[in-house]
């Protein structure tokens, strides 16, 4: 069986507790009922605990939660919240006895990795910590492998997340032994090789003529932009070569494996060897990790490379520490942003003193100012016009209208027919 899942915890002894997505509406439901029953429950008289007592738990967010009693020791009771498995001292005055939902079974379900054995037998401190900062809260896809010999017993299972194999990367690590490694050659950083990755694919285009929702990722100059194809609300008729998988959730799936690839990003190395056009890592003014590709060095002391990070068409210099090797699985998705030149305009001539774009003089610094504001955070649709030699579209406003109408008011741009 295979299902998606989040992570609720992550347990000291390596215990990885999970609650299927399948589950989430009716633990909500049940929440929101425990908060509006327990206000009907009255005081709270002296009780006598025993392990193994249901209760209700009043957690650090003010809110009740189902908890059994699992540990006694004076005024602090050592509770588990059967719901998300974590366990917490809890003073006597925050609990409160109870039978009620003792029939509904706990919404999740304390898992271990199949065939997997913890380096030293046991999972390490660090080990677990590594899995509490890369799991918790995260939603994950499950793959059952053994049910347990009893109810309490845990689930054997293959854990994935951004498409990796938890058990290969955390052997890959040194946490572990797994007979699971049928994803460790993925991360492309075996034996410290640089990975021969080939270069990024281009997304499949709309057919000429057809109009289709964008967004412009960024502008080299007015007529010279990079789009990206905004698929959930596309309008496209894709031809049958481009496959069934929706430019959608090809665009979710590459978003949940960038971020899977923050969170665990120091296990990438260092970029040592620097080659044109080499797909890697490259860290942005954000501090996250984005794909990019080498393009030149601009510098040699101290060394500064120049990169175009691909999946939005903006350029950067980046010193070597904020470049790292790509994983492989990353080069599945095609590059997002698409290199296209604007129809239907030209520059204007300008008179001498008008400031120009350095390394495109024919256009002025107010023209590609304007058209900024003409595209950046508008709704707009494109039509392409001609695939070759160079990808030539329409670009339309959210008022339907072309966009570089405006530079042609503003006496920036002549209509070039």
């Amino acid at each position: 069986k295979i299902f998606q899942a989040v992570v609720s915890f992550v347990g000291r002894d390596g215990t990885i507790y999970i609650i299927p997505k399948s589950s989430e509406i009716e633990l909500r439901n049940m929440m929101t009922e425990i908060q509006s029953n327990v206000k009907g429950l009255g005081l709270l008289e002296p009780y006598c605990w025993k392990k193994g007592d249901a209760c209700l738990v009043r957690g650090s967010d003010t809110m009740w939660y189902r908890g059994r009693v699992i540990g006694l020791g004076g005024s602090i009771l050592q509770v588990q919240y059967i719901d998300l498995g974590f366990v917490e001292g809890i003073p006597e005055c925050h609990l409160y006895p109870t039978t009620l939902y003792t029939h509904i079974p706990p919404f999740c379900i304390p898992c271990q990795l199949y065939k997997t054995v913890p380096s030293g037998r046991f999972w390490q401190q660090n080990a677990v910590e590594y899995l509490q900062k890369l799991l918790t809260n995260e939603e994950v896809e499950i793959h059952v492998q053994e049910l347990p010999d009893n109810p309490w017993g845990k689930l054997s299972i293959k854990l994935y997340f951004g498409g990796i194999s938890l058990s290969s990367f955390m052997a890959h690590q040194k946490y572990c032994f797994t007979e699971d490694c049928e994803d460790i050659t993925n991360l492309g950083l075996l034996g410290g090789d640089i990975p021969d990755l080939p270069s990024y694919t281009l997304p499949p285009l709309p057919i000429t003529g057809d109009t289709f929702p964008v967004r412009v990722t960024h502008l080299v100059t007015p007529k010279e932009v990079y789009i990206c194809i905004e698929p959930s609300k596309s309008l496209v008729k894709q031809s049958a070569a481009e496959g069934d998988v929706s430019c959608d959730s090809v665009l979710e799936s590459l978003d949940e494996a960038l971020k899977w690839c923050n969170k665990c990003v120091d296990v990438f190395p260092f970029l040592k060897h620097f080659k044109k056009d080499m797909p890697c890592l490259a860290q942005y003014q954000d501090d996250l990790w984005y794909r990019a590709k080498l393009l030149s060095i601009a510098k040699y002391n101290p060394v500064q490379i120049v990169v175009q990070f691909v999946d939005y068409g903006s350029y950067s210099v980046v010193p070597t520490n904020r470049l790292r090797l790509m994983p492989s699985y990353l080069m599945k998705y095609p590059a997002q942003a698409i290199r296209a030149l604007l129809a239907g305009f030209k520059p204007a001539l300008y008179e001498e003193n008008m400031e120009r774009i350095p390394y495109a003089r024919q256009w002025s610094m107010e023209a590609l100012w304007a058209m900024m504001e003409c595209v950046e955070g508008k709704q707009l649709s494109a039509s392409i016009l001609t695939f070759s030699p160079e990808v030539t579209i329409s670009l339309y406003g959210d008022d339907k209208n072309l966009v570089h109408m405006k530079l042609i008011e503003m006496g920036l741009a002549d209509l070039d027919e």
